[in-house]
């Protein structure tokens, strides 16, 4: 069964918009204004993408740098239901984020919990979120890319596919959410 103390979250893709942001830099700054979101049909943008893999490093490094406007938005209702997780339970959001800094300020500054309910950790790359979910006791993770849910499920931890166009195959058996109302429901939290 699925607690609050027994499930942590990835942040790009599942509680920040990061793909959004990624398509208002690039019409915003670079003039691309063609791609839309549903046009991110693969993790890796320059696989799928019909920009210049050089731009699109670019506004990968400005957003893990914190370096860029408009702002960072939250996936819609992630505030919402992971304060009320934060209220029965600390929180642990999992990145593969190559540094903290930008992304926890983000957090911080979103949520509003106290700094101590909440502990996010960059493990720098994707290997990384197994072994610090393993250490933590963690048995569900909320994760938007396929290949760290196939890594996870080899590492004994349930993911927890969080739906997005990058992630439609029909290859897998993951459990999946659409939304963070669903995620509510799964964690057995109901508004009151």
């Amino acid at each position: 069964m699925v607690t609050p103390d027994n499930i942590a979250f990835d942040i790009d893709g599942v509680f920040a918009d990061t793909m959004g942001l990624f398509l208002e830099i690039a019409g915003r700054d670079y003039g691309i204004n063609h791609i839309r979101y549903q046009d991110i049909t693969e993790y890796f943008l320059e696989n799928c993408l019909d920009i210049d893999p050089e731009i699109i490093r670019v506004i990968i490094n400005r957003i893990l740098e914190g370096n860029f406007e408009p702002e960072l938005k939250p996936i819609n209702g992630a505030v919402e239901v992971l304060s009320e997780i934060g209220k029965t339970h600390p929180l642990l959001f999992v990145t593969a984020r190559p540094q903290l800094s930008a992304i926890q300020e983000w957090v911080h500054g979103i949520l509003p919990l106290r700094q101590s309910d909440i502990e996010i950790i960059a493990t720098g790359t994707f290997e990384g979120k197994s072994d610090v979910l393993n250490a933590r006791g963690i048995r569900y993770f909320v994760e938007d890319c396929l290949e760290i849910c196939n890594m996870l499920s080899e590492h004994a931890i349930t993911p927890v596919l969080f739906r997005q166009p990058w992630n439609r195959s029909p290859h897998h058996s993951f459990m999946e959410v659409d939304s963070w109302a669903e995620i509510r429901t799964l964690v057995k939290l109901h508004s009151n």
